[in-house]
């Protein structure tokens, strides 16, 4: 490692006034890294780790959609300032490299896609140690992450961002209405206010109460509430305020107070199972969608700005050229993508594009990423976050027409005005289809017409996958049950999305047309409600010395009303201010939600994009319910099933399982390898799989005790 780099490259850029990046100072750099390996004509990678800091405008046309911008502080000139963390790993010599910069969007803070694309790859507490097979190095991209939502917290690897606080014109603080679904994992007698399935307080700040007092009405006659039910259909039952107060009590009996935790008083406990909501008076919110600014005009400096105020130097500057800039994030990232394009920021202060292409991954619908009081870490659920912004009209990136709302809208509108657009790789699973709703990206609203795509984007379904592949475990090639009633499902995405990400690679820098879309459509009935999904009975069994109980095909899918949130808030640009809480129905028409039609083994017919599924080894599905007394009527939130075949005939007769088994289906060893040689040769054929994933897959294939 040249250590003296460290001292001599650690410096401080300022920006010009257009790209609001002021400055930015390297804490480390590491150069060379990983070891100093080699990869190929690309050579050596080097990191940069550190801060960037910037300004916004609050009178720019192109800022005034962020949520009280207006009431953020400003320093002497007018401006609006923040702070971002910023992670880089690039060439050493970055005209060896591909001349694009790779933008990973953080999930609560948490880097992404190194471990995604590249097999073997290593990233312990956040820090990306070993490349594994460098693809994403051999490709020769520049990655690049940075902090985007103010209320992670710092600690493990995490990266942050300054959190601005507005206030109001007078300088006094800003309060609202704010509600805090509670769940739980083992009794207790208080948590923190934010304690749920996707915050905590160990990883997230919150909104403070504005007054300790739960008992004491405030000037207006407003009573905070908390209730607790078991369902999210279920009435709502109130718990006395007298039993519960702002505070922390591990043993019930001695209360400290806390505008940030809730304890109950009264010789409950809060109980996993149940949904336990709070509606409270909060301050302080953060501007959150500051975020997104401080996204744009990090690339934007990256691409355009050669020199600083102080003449030093970009250090991803490509001298007679502009490098392309791609972004890719997962689920909530993926969302965060959708919402970054739909407010128009993927045009920048000058009116240029800032990503030329887009990969949001396992992330259909949006958020409320810019709203007041804003939870970013949030997300949707059929259980979990039923109740919070996440998916309302529009969900398709070009026009559509909703007849629950009378709107006409697209994700895109804003970008196709100003032809700011980016190419597309929509890539999403079989879970997002009956948890996330993803069949509004594919249909009318009412799922009554197929819709088309224009020649800009792509999208692809992995069939018969959930939302994260479930690592195997030792004696099975399931996950364990955790919440749910049956093994969750691994099969995985990695090989897939290794071939999009070379495909889209190609399209972007290149041109080189794509895969043509693979997704379930209603013209071939592939696609269709849930009730009419013809699913096989699956009996309990002890396959692979494991007892799992009979499938219960419930034939539900997570359902999707119209919400009203308060005549301040927009619900078409989830932004704004929230007054009704929790929200109000509006309709008792929902929008159609439509799933993947499945064979007789109930793997899914359409959007097969893995070996895993094209010579199974057992049923793998979308969805999973939840176990005994955690929702055993509702999807097991983010998570699939996988049922495995019975080795012999013998074996599946002795419980009534219609599914042939693996000696039927393959006869030995030799024929289960030969038809895993089959799928790969098919994908390969298609692009997508890449061969030497493909000779990997068949060496695994051979290697397997698979009618050993």
């Amino acid at each position: 490692m040249r250590l003296a780099a460290v001292l001599l490259l650690v410096g401080v850029w300022a920006a010009d006034a257009e790209a609001r990046i002021t400055q930015l100072v390297l804490t480390r750099v590491e150069s060379p890294t990983f070891g100093g390996r080699e990869f190929g004509p690309v050579g050596p990678f080097e990191k940069l780790v550190g801060v960037a800091y910037g300004e916004v405008d609050p009178g720019h046309p192109l800022n005034a959609i962020i949520q009280d911008l207006e009431l953020a502080p400003r320093n002497a000139r007018g401006m609006v300032e923040y702070w971002t963390e910023v992670y880089i790993i690039k060439p050493v010599d970055m005209p060896r490299g591909n001349r694009m910069l790779f933008y990973n969007v953080v999930n609560r803070g948490n880097k992404g896609g190194f471990t995604t694309f590249n097999v073997g790859a290593t990233q312990p507490a956040n820090e990306p140690t070993d490349p594994g097979d460098g693809f994403l190095q051999h490709l020769g991209y520049t990655l690049i992450w940075s902090g985007w939502q103010p209320d992670v917290r710092a600690g493990g690897g995490r990266l942050t961002m300054s959190p601005v606080v507005a206030r109001n014109p007078d300088g006094s603080p800003i309060t609202g209405l704010v509600r805090q679904e509670i769940i739980v994992g083992s009794p207790t007698f208080s948590t923190g206010i934010n304690t749920s399935r996707f915050t905590s307080p160990a990883n997230h700040t919150t909104y403070a109460t504005a007054s300790l007092d739960n008992r004491t009405p405030f000037a207006d006659g407003f009573l905070p509430t908390l209730t607790v039910r078991t369902n999210p259909e279920d009435l709502r039952v109130a718990i006395p305020n007298d039993q519960w107060t702002f505070g922390r009590c591990p043993d019930g009996v001695s209360v400290v107070p806390s505008a940030v935790d809730i304890c109950l008083t009264g010789g409950q406990r809060f109980e996993p199972g149940r949904l336990y909501e709070l509606i409270y008076r909060a301050r302080d919110p953060i501007v959150m969608g500051l975020g997104y600014a401080a996204m744009r005009d990090l690339i934007a400096f990256f691409k355009h700005e050669r020199r600083d105020d102080a003449g030093n130097p970009n250090p991803l500057w490509l001298e007679g050229e502009r490098p392309l800039a791609v972004f890719m994030g997962s689920s909530q990232s993926g969302r965060n993508m959708r919402t970054f394009l739909h407010l128009g920021f993927n045009e920048d202060e000058a009116g240029r594009i800032v990503f030329e292409g887009a990969f949001p991954h396992i992330g259909g619908g949006r958020a409320q990423f810019n709203s007041r009081f804003s939870h970013a870490g949030r997300a949707w659920g059929h259980v979990p976050d039923a109740d919070y912004p996440a998916y309302e009209f529009p969900f398709s990136y070009m026009p559509t027409h909703d007849p629950l709302t009378g709107q006409t809208n697209a994700i895109l509108k804003r970008c196709l005005k100003t032809h700011t657009c980016p190419k597309i790789f929509h890539v999403a699973t079989a879970l997002e289809m009956w948890e996330g709703r993803q069949s509004l990206g594919l249909t009318d609203p009412l799922g009554r017409h197929d819709l088309g795509e224009p020649g800009f984007i792509r999208t692809y379904i992995m069939g018969s996958t959930q939302h994260g592949s479930a690592t195997p475990i030792p004696g099975s090639r399931g996950g364990p049950f955790g919440d749910c009633a049956q093994q969750t499902n691994p099969n995985p995405q990695r090989e897939a999305m290794r071939a999009l990400w070379k495909a889209f690679t190609d399209w972007v820098r290149d041109g080189v047309p794509p895969p043509p879309s693979v997704v379930p459509r209603l013209r071939d009935g592939t696609l269709v409600p849930a009730s009419q999904v013809r699913f096989p009975s699956i009996p309990a069994n002890t396959y692979e010395g494991i007892s799992r109980p009979a499938v219960r095909f419930l034939g539900v899918a997570n359902p999707l009303p119209v919400r009203h949130y308060g005549p301040l808030f927009d619900n078409a640009d989830e932004s704004g201010i929230i007054t009704v809480e929790p929200p109000q129905v509006v309709s008792t028409r929902g929008y159609t939600i439509l799933v993947p039609q499945v064979d007789a083994d109930g793997n899914d017919l359409a959007g097969r994009m893995s070996t895993t599924v094209l010579a199974p080894l057992g049923t793998y599905t979308g969805w999973n319910l939840g176990r005994p007394g955690r929702w055993p009527d509702h999807l097991c939130s983010l998570q699939g099933s996988f049922i495995p075949f019975a080795r012999t005939r013998a074996e599946r007769l002795a419980v009534g399982d219609p599914r042939p088994s693996l000696e039927e289906r393959y006869g030995s060893h030799e024929g289960y390898v030969a038809a895993v040689r089959r799928a790969a040769e098919q994908l390969v054929q298609r692009r997508l799989l890449l061969p030497e994933d493909a000779q990997r897959l068949i060496a695994e294939a051979e290697a397997s005790d698979v009618l050993r």
